[in-house]
């Protein structure tokens, strides 16, 4: 029987393709909470890239990554770590890739899934019986190509007992500062953030930066506005936005309000307001830079229209302590 070691150790595969990114990210943020003294050490942790052959694995940016082990045997770490990237490559890995991942489920390994890796392991059988976290631009193809999976497309990670899954992306960071807070200490998690210029590690539940609300709706004219609303918080009157979209402003108001409920200026100031109050709750820039990225250049007048959607000033939102994540938007 193998007993793992007192290091955190982490082995990973990487798919054709694969999200440099989010590799990129996660393996930084457990080298530099290994780290002692800058010099790059593998103190209290230990990570080897792992591949069927010694070829260099090419990143959906073109870049190789070269791999540092063979397969070995997967009781050796704590987790495995699967990054994906393009959906479009059919074989994302090789069939004795599969074939390791089912030897370290059966070895009662942890395995993850980043970005796409997710569906590597889902197609692998091994996502069946454990929550699945994707990209909202993602879950349906998750849904329709693993029917009976649980998946979610509202955090950024999930770790569930012996799988987890990451959005990708800046959440590869989260959770990899999750593993070395749980392995390490919280000392080193900070230690790691504060070199990759982090505030704070977000939770697993923080909520996705949200889709497109164009996504919600099928009317291809309301589609278009939505998106050309998104594109210009700063503002834009019904009348160009109609034009625009090659409408007369009473036909896009009455298509508006058949499809969503509300007209297109009551959308587009929710949508301006629901922008404000996160950069206020997330960001550092004051009441008058945020209403001027929405298009309001008097501080008064942007304090009223945002308590009227909100219910609270931008102050009292900013004043908020241990505020639960922002839902996202909807119009419906």
């Amino acid at each position: 029987m193998n007993v793992l070691p007192q290091k955190l150790t982490i082995g990973f595969i990487l798919a054709r393709s694969f999200t440099l990114s989010a590799f990129s990210l996660f393996v930084d943020t457990i080298r530099l909470a290994s780290d002692e003294l800058d010099n790059s050490g593998r103190v209290t942790a230990d990570w080897q890239v792992m591949s069927s052959s010694r070829n260099l694995i090419t990143s959906s940016c073109g870049v190789g990554v070269a791999p540092t082990s063979a397969f070995v045997d997967p009781s050796r770490f704590h987790y495995i770590v699967v990054v994906g990237g393009l959906l479009k490559d059919e074989n994302p890995v090789d069939l004795e890739t599969v074939a390791f991942l089912k030897r370290a489920a059966a070895a009662n390994v942890a395995l993850i899934g980043v970005c796409t890796g997710s569906f590597i392991l889902a197609e692998a059988g091994l996502m069946r019986y454990h929550q699945t976290c994707v990209s909202w631009l993602h879950i349906k193809e998750f849904r329709d190509r693993f029917p009976d999976n649980p998946v979610r497309a509202d955090c950024i990670f999930n770790l569930d007992r012996k799988r987890g899954s990451c959005v990708g992306g800046t959440s590869a960071a989260d959770i990899a500062a999750t593993l070395v807070r749980r392995h390490i200490s919280g000392l080193a998690e900070r230690n790691a953030l504060e070199v990759l210029q982090i505030d704070q590690a977000r939770p697993a539940l923080h909520i996705q930066p949200r889709r497109p609300l164009s996504e919600d709706f099928h009317n291809v004219h309301v589609k278009v506005a939505l998106m050309t609303m998104e594109q210009n918080l700063d503002g834009m009157t019904i009348e160009d936005l109609a034009a625009r979209i090659g409408l007369s402003r009473r036909q896009l108001e009455r298509v508006f309000v058949q499809t969503t409920g509300l007209s297109p200026a009551r959308a587009f100031k929710k949508i301006r307001m629901d922008y404000a109050k996160r950069a206020i709750s997330k960001t550092r820039a004051s009441n008058i830079e945020v209403a001027l990225e929405v298009g309001l250049k008097n501080a008064s007048h942007f304090t009223k229209s945002f308590k009227r959607v909100h219910g609270q000033t931008p102050s009292q939102v900013r004043g908020s302590v241990g505020a639960p994540p922002l839902p996202p938007l909807r119009l419906v």
